[in-house]
């Protein structure tokens, strides 16, 4: 008991959404979020995605946070404390970040080295044909830079979560949601005349993200941009990784969790919302509706520079300004990743804060080699159970997006739905006197409906439900 009342805590309801916000906002809303708008039918992904936030997520979200209040543990201890024979879960939860962190920590590196080619005028280079490909199939600077991002990264956890995690939350998601505004804002005014003399302008490829194009959708479909929407929502929401659980342990019995959740919400929603508008429009305008089909490293790394470029003198200011700001969402997101093991390292082994986060630096640093070697030196080439060609970074992107998540995250919803039962998170939820606006969703989403879900989603990750 001593020990839970000496755990640290955030030192108020701002610290922890920025906090928990920042996780939320990673390359996940940058680079996912608006090629599935575009791919799925602009509007229409955009109207299902804010309907599952505010059922399925908001479900989800507010279980973990509330589990990690309540156990005021991370996610390898905090489901054996909630019923004793499930800590099974928490060492999937826990499995979920451990993997992810390597990998992260490389893209993040690669945001590194990109931020630093326009900060220093070099941004014509970045955008010439090869670019990418060949800065990640050589050997030292991957490493290099993945080095850098997770030093940053390991200080952050090292100062703890007042000095750390909160102090830099605070600074660094305010300046990030200026420049996605900013961003935002010159998207839609551009325009461009291509060789052949056709104009387009940033307007219209806002019209093409927001209007919801119905051409063509079977049941079929629906139920693809159904699934696209709700596996996003796992990246947008941090959910079914143990972070939120972590981040829910650090927020103090007398705040108002209700509130605090809605603000987690608006915010996520909003930023992958205009991570849309920054690049969605930007693409038409420069590359037509060709161009809006990349997705992942390929949009952000090959396609998005190639715009840049296009832009004319501007092109370098811009391109910096939107490294900045994707650096400062990944670092935001690899920070409550880390925050996740560190956490669980310390409340299983009772390290001291020290200790863990140089275990845990330790090994990200040899996942982190080990995935950038395999784009040189340990390439192969893969099929995933899905179809997907893959090589090392994307095995483990499989294994703990499309396989683990929906685990942790059913797990999560038979737990709380039928054994612990809801009023024990409902209870959480309210014990500070606020009111529990969307009970009655919640028991139901939480019982019902997100299980359903979540074995659907599950089934076509792994390749087992192939009709959808």
């Amino acid at each position: 008991m001593k020990k839970e009342q000496n755990r640290h805590s955030f030192s108020g309801s701002l610290g922890f959404v920025l906090a928990a916000a920042g996780s939320a906002v990673g390359l996940g809303n940058i680079w996912r979020f608006p090629y599935l708008a575009a791919k799925d039918g602009g509007g229409l992904y955009l109207l299902i995605y804010l309907i599952l936030a505010l059922t399925f997520g908001f479900a989800l979200l507010t279980t973990e946070i509330a589990i990690g209040r309540k156990t005021k543990q991370s996610p390898l201890t905090a489901y054996g404390k909630l019923k004793e024979k499930w800590g099974f879960l928490g060492i999937l939860a826990c499995l979920v970040p451990v993997i992810i962190m390597p990998y992260y920590c490389v893209i993040g590196g690669w945001v590194v080295k990109y931020f630093a080619a326009y900060l220093t005028g070099e941004g014509k280079s970045a955008a010439a044909d090869g670019y990418f490909t060949n800065y990640i199939a050589s050997v030292e600077q991957p490493l290099i830079f993945m080095i850098l991002f997770l030093l940053v990264v390991s200080f952050i956890i090292f100062r703890g979560v007042n000095r750390g995690i909160e102090s830099f939350s605070k600074v660094l998601m305010p300046l990030l949601l200026l420049m996605v505004v900013g961003i935002a804002v010159f998207s839609i005014t551009i325009q461009y005349t291509d060789e052949s003399g056709v104009t387009r302008t940033g307007l219209e490829g806002l019209w093409i993200y927001v209007i919801p194009n119905l051409k063509g959708l079977t049941v079929k479909g629906f139920f693809t941009v159904l699934l696209d929407a709700m596996g996003q929502l796992f990246f947008s929401l941090s959910v079914a990784m143990g972070i939120m659980i972590a981040y829910g342990s650090y927020v103090r019995d007398d705040a108002n969790l209700m509130r605090s959740i809605n603000q987690i919400e608006i915010f996520d929603t909003a930023v992958a919302f205009l991570a849309g508008v920054m690049i969605i429009p930007a693409v038409y305008t420069f590359m037509g509706r060709e161009g809006m089909e990349a997705s992942g490293p390929s949009l952000m790394f090959v396609s998005l520079p190639k715009v840049f470029d296009s832009m004319g003198r501007i092109g370098n200011l811009i391109g910096g300004l939107f490294f900045a700001m994707v650096l400062f969402a990944a670092l935001t997101s690899a920070v409550s990743v880390m925050e996740a093991v560190v956490s669980s390292l310390m409340d299983q082994f009772h390290m001291s804060r020290v200790k863990a986060t140089v275990l845990e630096t330790a090994i990200a640093l040899a996942g982190g080699v080990f995935v950038c070697l395999g784009y040189n030196k340990l390439y192969f080439d893969l099929v995933l159970p899905n179809g997907a060609h893959a090589q090392i970074l994307d095995i483990m992107d499989y294994i703990s997006n499309n396989c683990l998540m929906p685990l942790v995250a059913i797990g999560t919803c038979i737990l709380v739905g039928w054994i612990i039962l809801p009023k024990t998170v409902i209870e959480e939820v309210e014990k500070t006197g606020c009111r529990f606006r969307r009970k009655h969703l919640y028991i139901v989403m939480i019982r019902y409906i997100a299980p359903t879900l979540l074995v659907i989603l599950l089934l076509k990750s792994i390749g087992l439900l192939k009709a959808i």
